[in-house]
């Protein structure tokens, strides 16, 4: 097994320690890029879905259905890109979903029902697993060959950009139509894309370190082993992304009907959550050299619980901000803590399967979440993000010993 993204290893290269670093970091920052274009894509994207919905003229539940497209397309997508990856290389299968991306981006406002709909979002979601899961298996090889817990900055980068095409979408918003405003989204994606993948296929990859196996050790119950706990960072993935998928469609309307914030305050919900996660991630690479692995998601999920707790539980607006803000920096390294490890574990194919099951908890907890409110009540049932916040620092804690060996 290969002791990628282990602090402390040394990569071997044909090339000179000078030169290796070298190639590492041009490597770094082109794949920096297309974290950003990916988050900056699907938030363009999500700010005209209400202009597509009145485009088709679908009903709620007609555009429910039509969006499940998206996550239809790209978890099928997930588990074959990781297959891809291994014969082809990770980074030529990134290229290859961004073009992808190019062209599914600009698909869905040239549809006129539901159904239509539906069937071009199948392309798009394809294309969106298909990059995460390429792009986060070429970042877990550059993590291996820096030495480095780097991983964060990767999705920081995925969340900057997102911030960003969020916020130029609600602009352009009320100058273009969403059949231009998406074209010209796919051009850009087209254009950076082009520019930026000689770059990444160009510049060697240094390997990381292989340890000799450990003398009288047998290869299949390490790789049961290995398989075990990819499936335990998976569930720490899918917690952290249920929180994520439930601040995004119900934060806004939580500030606003429980705690009668004005529209724009309930709006900036989110965007307080969203900003510390970004700032927890660019924080992170240090963080993780500080106190490690372990105490970062044993950690993260503990702030995170406690956060969400405030956000769900407090009886005024701006502790309730506070709370959202505390959650976000807890929840900001779970994830990409999550996917490294199980890209350490068993290559491309780990990082497929834990970025289904994240995938899965995105899906899963924005409709969970609209149950349990009808049940009980909104503030209640958001105390679910702190509880999966909880097990991903109790699993996180009871992985530990296994994890390092």
């Amino acid at each position: 097994m290969p002791l990628i993204n282990k602090p402390g290893s040394t990569p071997r290269s044909a090339s000179s320690p000078s030169s290796s670093r070298s190639s590492l970091s041009v490597l770094r920052r082109a794949l920096t890029v297309f974290f950003a274009l990916d988050g900056f894509v699907f938030a363009g994207w999500v700010v005209r879905i209400p202009a597509i919905k009145e485009q088709t003229q679908a009903s709620a539940s007609d555009l429910g259905l039509a969006l499940l497209g998206v996550s239809a397309g790209a978890v099928v997508t997930m588990t074959l890109t990781g297959r891809l990856c291994r014969r082809y290389g990770s980074r030529p299968v990134t290229v290859a979903g961004a073009l992808l991306l190019a062209l599914g981006v600009t698909l869905p406002p040239l549809t006129h029902s539901a159904l239509a709909l539906g069937l071009v979002l199948l392309v798009f979601g394809a294309a969106y697993g298909g990059i995460n899961v390429a792009m986060n298996s070429a970042a877990v090889d550059v993590v291996a060959a820096l030495g480095r817990p780097v991983m964060p900055t990767f999705h920081a980068a995925f969340s900057l950009g997102g911030m960003v095409g969020a916020g130029l979408g609600g602009v352009v918003a009320g100058y273009l139509s969403p059949t231009w405003h998406l074209l010209l989204l796919g051009v850009v994606t087209l254009l950076v894309t082009l520019a930026t993948a000689p770059v990444l296929l160009r510049q060697p990859m240094p390997a990381p370190v292989r340890p000799e196996p450990a003398e009288g050790a047998s290869a299949a119950p390490l790789a049961g082993r290995a398989r075990t706990l990819v499936a335990v960072f998976g569930l720490i993935a899918f917690c952290t992304a249920y929180g994520e998928g439930a601040l995004a469609d119900w934060g806004a309307l939580h500030l606003q009907e429980d705690l009668a914030a004005r529209p724009g305050v309930a709006a900036a919900g989110y965007a307080v959550f969203a900003l510390a996660m970004t700032v927890g991630r660019l924080s992170g690479t240090a963080l993780l050299e500080r106190v490690g692995r372990t105490a970062t998601l044993v950690g993260g999920g503990i702030v995170a619980g406690v956060g969400m707790l405030f956000g769900a539980l407090a009886p005024s607006l701006w502790v309730a901000l506070l709370g959202f803000a505390v959650t976000g920096l807890g929840l900001a390294n779970l994830f990409p803590v999550a996917i490294e490890r199980a890209g350490a574990l068993t290559g491309p194919s780990g990082v497929a399967a834990a970025s289904t099951l994240g995938y899965g908890g995105m899906l899963l907890g924005p409709p969970a979440i609209g149950f349990m409110a009808e049940w009980g009540s909104l503030p209640l049932a958001l105390v679910s993000v702190a509880v999966l916040a909880g097990v991903a620092a109790f699993v996180g804690w009871g992985a530990r010993g296994a994890a390092r060996a």
